[in-house]
């Protein structure tokens, strides 16, 4: 499990970036597990991702940025590893699909059925989807995100709706 120790914060305040890195961590810490899990299907990844998410923005925070761009700088470091981590396995596996990690209880059906909907969209759509409703972005926040223009946004939230309406109701994973 991530922690401020594993993310090289040992529990001292030595200096005013670590204190900044330990507030950032408690403030975005389950939120950006949450963001890195939703992008790969996988929580051992996503635990990986979000470390070095955090760790990469350390170096940000001696740049004294406001704490909105910390946040932001935060969320496109997770997407770009995601992105990096999915490139990696299509590669390495030749687009076949992943496996999980997941024990299948009941309840949890539906949320699975969604996860692996989810992960069958391609990495853009996949990061629009989940910037707008699931770290419930604002359109031009979840652009400046992705780099693109909030019509490009919009074209991708569009698409990737219409494209886990069709995998959904083409009885994939019904």
């Amino acid at each position: 499990m991530l922690t401020a120790r594993s993310i090289g914060y040992g529990g001292r305040v030595r200096g005013s970036s670590q204190q900044r890195l330990a507030d950032l961590y408690a403030a975005q810490a389950p939120r950006s597990l949450r963001l890195a899990f939703l992008m790969t299907g996988d929580a051992d990844a996503a635990d990986d991702i979000v470390q070095e998410a955090f760790v990469r923005t350390y170096a940000r925070l001696k740049e004294r940025q406001p704490p909105d761009r910390l946040e932001a700088y935060l969320r496109r470091t997770i997407i770009n590893l995601s992105h990096d981590r999915h490139r990696k396995l299509r590669s390495a596996r030749g687009f076949s699909a992943r496996s999980t990690d997941v024990q299948k209880e009941p309840d949890m059906d539906s949320r699975l059925v969604f996860r692996d909907l989810l992960q069958g969209l391609p990495h853009r759509q996949r990061a629009a989807l989940v910037l707008r409703y699931y770290e419930d972005l604002s359109e031009h926040d979840a652009a400046e995100i992705l780099r693109c223009s909030v019509p490009a946004l919009k074209q991708l939230v569009q698409r990737g709706l219409k494209a886990l309406r069709q995998d959904h109701q083409g009885g994939n994973h019904a």
